[in-house]
């Protein structure tokens, strides 16, 4: 079932669930908010507690929204996953660009909320960082559900980038994804972590048995064990279409029109969310005895753009 953005307004989360604003005349009075750097301790806390992944991005800023003293909203700039992303879509040398990593809402704050903490985390940003000139986020328009049929991400098309103005550059690369019974997606980038035995490998490895894979036997190769956990049937393969990939200038106006000339090409909106994708009978390519990092197989997540178990961020 296809559903249109007039269907689901805009998206928000509390202690890991998602809510629906839909009431636009309910009132939102920006005089009683407030938006102000945070620290990456109450980001993370506040991320991890209320957002679906329960994940944390590598951030570059915090933003918090406050309504009174009571934090009701972060938005978290992070560093892109894919190093080409800003200069394939923005023109902008990857310095110039940071990647809207996060943006929750809890679902007590009104209606308009949003448009409201994007413009002033924006200048928030601009502040503390006055090189960052252009600002790429992703949604993910596909619903991902438990074996059990819980839906776990509802998927969103973006709608409080096209509330904000962003310019709509087209889809991230299509993949094939990894998704746990609980529905959260198996990281590529934890994969190469796991058969390189790279920097948090061992904590990627935690990670993959929490979501079902069997523990590793004393012994067995990372990459061995990493083949027979993609094959085993613990994770079920789907097709992803790609993400939705938009881009803000942030700056004065004419310091954003001139950025804006070099952005990609403007396409239309989408408007609708993504059937959910089905299972795929497709065999696992074996890594053990051959991952080389010169082949794309074996390549971080960098090719794909973001990956959307930690992505999907609108409120």
């Amino acid at each position: 079932m296809q559903m249109t953005t007039n269907a689901c307004p805009v998206q928000r989360w509390r202690l890991g669930r998602d809510y629906w604003r839909v009431d636009r005349d309910e009132g939102f009075r920006k005089q009683d908010y407030a938006v102000d750097l945070i620290s990456d301790s109450v980001a993370k806390r506040f991320v991890v507690d209320h957002h679906y992944s329960g994940s944390y991005p590598a951030a570059v800023e915090r933003a918090g929204l406050f309504r009174g003293a009571e934090l009701v909203g972060v938005c978290v700039f992070s560093v892109p996953m894919n190093n080409a992303a800003i200069p394939k879509y923005t023109g902008l040398a990857s310095s110039a660009g940071v990647e809207l990593g996060r943006f929750i809402l809890l679902d007590s704050v009104p209606y308009n909320g949003e448009t409201y903490f994007l413009k002033h985390a924006f200048a928030a940003l601009r502040a503390t960082r006055p090189q960052a000139k252009g600002v790429i986020a992703y949604s993910d328009p596909v619903p991902r559900h438990t074996d059990s049929g819980r839906v776990v991400m509802p998927g969103h098309v973006g709608v409080i980038y096209q509330a904000g103005n962003a310019r709509y550059v087209g889809r991230s690369a299509s993949r094939v994804l990894h998704l746990s019974a609980s529905g959260h997606v198996l990281s590529p980038r934890a994969i190469s972590k796991i058969r390189r035995q790279e920097q948090g490998a061992q904590g990627a490895e935690r990670n993959l048995v929490r979501l079902g894979a069997p523990q590793r036997r004393f012994g067995q190769e990372p990459a061995e064990w990493i083949d027979h956990v993609l094959s085993s049937g613990v994770f079920t393969r789907v097709k992803h279409p790609g993400n939705h990939c938009y881009v803000f200038s942030i700056g004065r106006p004419a310091e954003k029109r001139l950025v804006e000339q070099a952005f990609a090409e403007a396409r239309p909106y989408p408007k609708t969310l993504d059937p959910q994708q089905q299972a795929l009978s497709l065999p696992v390519k074996s890594a053990f005895h051959q991952p080389q990092k010169s082949d794309p197989d074996w390549a971080d997540n960098d090719q794909h753009d973001r990956e959307p178990q930690d992505y999907p961020v609108e409120a």
